[in-house]
């Protein structure tokens, strides 16, 4: 990799490399990369300047050197019986640089199975060459019937074609009727499917930036896919409408599920990113759900994680979020599958980044141990680790006290309470948390301090705990009121 911040001193006839677009773009190429631009470098057809080759020869040379490569001498490379200029020098590094961009360019390029030959069926059809026109459309068709993914690419790819196909069949004035119909359909249902897919994207941004998108011409999409049960049903359109019906609350439950139905039955017809995107959307709003006290969502969000887990929809570069694996953890927990979630954390605990991934694995087993009432288990787990980040030793304080008080430790009980009291109100940056765990605090202390025996005390704490706004513990508390 190019250093440009080696602590090596350098002669003072010689300076380290300038920071460059192309120094960012060389430096994350792999191993394979490296060697398939070399190649693309040293064919005339890409380029026809041969310097450029020897430079990039010596910028291979001293990737993984410690010591950073030189101006001079990298200028030396390109230029071996040439004095240093500085403008020679810059010229040539952009031009190196216009190259990488360009075999990144054609990196992607090869990864569209389909825009190569349509861009070859193109130029047959512009060069009126018709049999091979005719010939590369009959497989272009071919592929298309067998391709499995029906996202708003493939909707546009196969516009694409028809387009060229009416291109073809108007130049030569052919009396046959045209398909018109059917590449109009394709380019609406495209600009549909990335419609609904954009608006999905700025209202789940939109909840959380608090900011206001103008979208266009949404309500007229909306309308006519409410209006087409066939466009409903195809998954690129269907799971967006629907998605975005569940995000701005239109039928409530019921069109959760129905979304939830339509993306396991038809989600993996779409690019697994898209489907990674679908089910996190879905499993937010199920989220935003339970923390408004609806436990009739719990189900169906662990559903959900299951499924994403199954498809390695929910790892990112290889990793789970340890936020994702404690939400988790925490639903299964809530509808009693304990030995699911034992299962869940061994198999994936290694998924774990591993700053985070003995502390998370730790906090995790405590909160099984508790659902198992093994509270001095949970105890041991859970001062194995030193929890620094915010919400998972917020988390950590909720269960000893919630443990404290299972077990009668009442004295130990008010002493942690004043302690994370304290605690809370010194973070600045615990944002809307402030108030769940604050109205933690306050009920438990009112168990503490309640009369068991007076009907109207009891009663009323119900009363409070049960209207209490955020407050994450409410059903255990309840639990508790009720013993």
């Amino acid at each position: 990799m190019i250093d440009n911040q080696s602590d090596k001193k350098q002669p003072n006839n010689s300076h380290k490399l300038d920071t460059s677009f192309f120094n960012e773009i060389f430096s994350i190429f792999t191993a394979t990369e490296v060697r398939h631009f070399r190649q693309f470098v040293a064919s005339p057809y890409f380029n026809g300047r041969p310097q450029l080759v020897p430079l990039l020869d010596y910028f291979i040379k001293t990737k993984h050197v410690e010591e950073a490569p030189t101006q001079e001498k990298a200028f030396s490379a390109a230029f071996p019986s040439e004095k240093f200029d500085d403008q020679k020098w810059r010229l040539t590094l952009s031009q190196l640089y216009k190259l990488a961009e360009l075999f990144l360019a054609q990196q992607e390029l090869e990864t569209e199975t389909n825009f190569p030959k349509l861009r070859t069926a193109q130029a047959y059809r512009k060069r009126n060459l018709p049999k091979h026109f005719q010939r590369m459309v009959a497989a272009l068709q071919k592929e298309q019937n067998t391709i499995a993914q029906q996202d708003a690419n493939s909707i546009e790819d196969h516009y694409q074609l028809e387009w060229e196909r009416y291109r073809f069949l108007s130049s030569g004035k052919r009396t046959e009727e045209f398909n018109l119909q059917g590449t109009s359909d394709l380019m609406d249902m495209a600009f549909i499917a990335r419609k609904l897919r954009h608006a999905c994207f700025a209202l789940s941004h939109q909840a959380v930036y608090r900011t206001e998108y103008k979208l266009g011409l949404l309500e007229a999409v909306l309308e006519h896919v409410a209006m087409d049960v066939r466009l409903q049903d195809h998954p690129a359109i269907g799971l967006y409408y629907h998605c975005y019906l569940m995000l701005t609350n239109v039928g409530g439950e019921a069109q959760f599920e129905r979304f939830k139905a339509m993306l396991f039955e038809k989600g993996h017809l779409l690019p697994d990113e898209e489907r990674r995107n679908l089910f996190l959307l879905a499993i937010n709003y199920g989220i935003r759900q339970i923390n408004a006290s609806r436990p009739e969502y719990d189900r169906p969000v662990l559903d959900l994680y299951k499924m994403a887990l199954e498809g390695n929809l929910l790892l990112e570069e290889g990793r789970l979020s340890r936020f994702a694996f404690n939400n988790i953890v925490a639903v299964a927990l809530r509808i009693g599958e304990v030995d699911w979630v034992e299962r869940f954390i061994l198999e994936n605990k290694n998924n774990l980044d591993r700053e985070h991934r003995n502390i998370t694995a730790s906090l995790n087993l405590a909160r099984l141990e508790f659902a198992r009432k093994n509270h001095r288990e949970a105890l041991l787990h859970l001062q194995r680790s030193d929890f620094k980040d915010l919400i998972n030793n917020l988390i950590a304080k909720t269960l000893q006290l919630k443990i404290y008080y299972e077990t009668g430790e009442y004295e130990v009980l008010e002493a942690h309470l004043r302690n994370m009291k304290t605690y809370i109100r010194r973070q600045r940056a615990i944002g809307y948390h402030q108030e769940n765990y604050l109205n933690i605090i306050k009920f438990t202390q009112s168990l503490v301090d309640m009369n068991p025996f007076d009907r109207t005390e009891r009663e009323a704490l119900r009363s409070n705990i049960e209207k209490a706004g955020r407050l994450t513990e409410r059903e255990w508390l309840l639990e508790m009121l009720n013993e």
